[in-house]
């Protein structure tokens, strides 16, 4: 396993950390490790520390020292999936009665997870405005026995695209005594390092950018603290919701090119986002490379580039938004995002169906674009024939 100097720049770190060459043959790709079990020295006597698929994989620790570097933590877990990340986090640092602060425009899988499936074990949840700051303090609470356990962000947000100020968020949390964590999976840790700029703990779903290609589900946490990553290493062996060795070796393979990948998602984002502005039929295009976006200074200040995400919300309602989202042919009408081909999205009837009816409802009118790597001109092209049908 090799160390990454502090100099080194992102694009080295990814292709580079956790990857040494194999020794006895000289192949620079690391060889994928299937073993579910590891032959022992003895009783006891494990050989560099392997004993059984769940605990410990070779393909799996490249992996998370790959992660590990790229959003500067020294600890990284890949897990199955994001949600199974998620779920191994609120249960290795919550217990029944603790209280979970999240935006209100959060994730619908992950306010899914903490309302349905934690909620009933005693795990309360408090939605708040995230880029309201006063909001976000007196929902966090001063540090009593009633304040938050978790303050949990999403910046950009999905799919309003809200950007929030991490370090000022940092500092509220950290000055009630919670736990900060940041998903990070929109920016990717190419866009965005949380850990810079205080956050506790990064989730990713790996499944999006990390991997990159739409061919594998993952998720991912990184942190510095060594206590809490004792206790989520202890669940996540517990639970064994761990990424097995193909879908570690295919994020790897991805995260080698997010530099490179997230360049031309963000390239193409803004050049499809300002062609939008204006455009008849289109009421609003939420994208924080824009200069009138509310987040635009700050997204410049703690982004690197403003990503491939683009919301797009039409004059006609809801029967627009379906009729552009339906009608496209190069922008696939799919679930996910995050892949080097565009996608389409309705999120009030598919990734948000879970907040229907509560005050994390997604606008009817809206339309979630995840910018492919296609030539932008033929991306244009496809939706000014969508929107065109209006």
């Amino acid at each position: 396993m090799t160390e990454q100097q502090p100099t080194t720049g992102f694009n080295t770190r990814a292709i580079h950390a956790g990857q040494a060459f194999e020794p006895r043959t000289g192949a620079v790709v690391p060889p994928l490790h299937f073993s579910s079990t590891y032959a022992q020295d003895g009783i006891g006597g494990l050989r560099e520390g392997y004993e059984y698929g769940r605990g410990t994989n070779p393909t799996r620790d490249s992996l998370q020292e790959q992660l590990a570097a790229l959003e500067g933590g020294r600890h990284a877990f890949s897990f199955s999936s994001g949600l199974a990340a998620e779920d191994a986090l609120i249960r290795a640092l919550c217990r029944p009665g603790d209280r979970i602060v999240l935006g209100n425009d959060a994730y619908g899988g992950t306010y899914r997870l903490i309302s349905r499936v934690l909620g009933p074990w005693g795990i309360e949840n408090q939605p708040v405005d995230m880029s309201d700051l006063e909001a976000v303090r007196a929902a966090v609470g001063t540090g009593g026995a009633d304040s938050a356990r978790i303050v949990w962000l999403e910046t950009p947000s999905n799919p309003l695209m809200k950007i929030t100020d991490i370090a000022a968020v940092a500092q509220i949390a950290h000055d009630a005594g919670a736990v900060f964590v940041v998903d990070n999976t929109f920016a990717s840790p190419y866009l965005q390092t949380p850990l810079a700029l205080g956050a506790d703990v990064v989730v990713h779903s790996t499944t999006k950018y990390i991997g990159g290609h739409s061919d594998v589900v993952g998720g991912a946490l990184v942190l510095d603290d060594d206590e809490m990553a004792g206790k989520i290493g202890f669940v996540q062996y517990a639970v064994g919701a761990v990424s097995g060795p193909m879908d570690a070796f295919l994020t790897t393979r991805g995260l080698k090119t997010l530099g490179v990948r997230m360049e031309r998602h963000s390239d193409n984002a803004q050049q499809i986002a300002e062609w939008l502005v204006g455009r008849p039929g289109v009421e609003s295009v939420l994208y924080p490379g824009l200069p009138d976006h509310p987040g635009h200074e700050l997204a410049a200040r703690q982004m690197r580039r403003f990503g491939g995400m683009v919301s797009v919300q039409f004059t006609g309602g809801e029967s627009s938004a379906r009729k552009v989202a339906e009608s496209t042919e190069l922008f696939t009408l799919a679930e996910s995002l995050g892949g080097i081909e565009s996608l389409m999205n309705y999120p009030s009837e598919m990734t948000h169906a879970s907040v229907k009816g509560t005050e994390l409802a997604v606008p009817v009118n809206l339309v979630r674009l995840s910018v492919g790597i296609e030539d932008a001109d033929d991306l244009i092209a496809d939706l000014d024939q969508a929107i065109s049908r209006l």
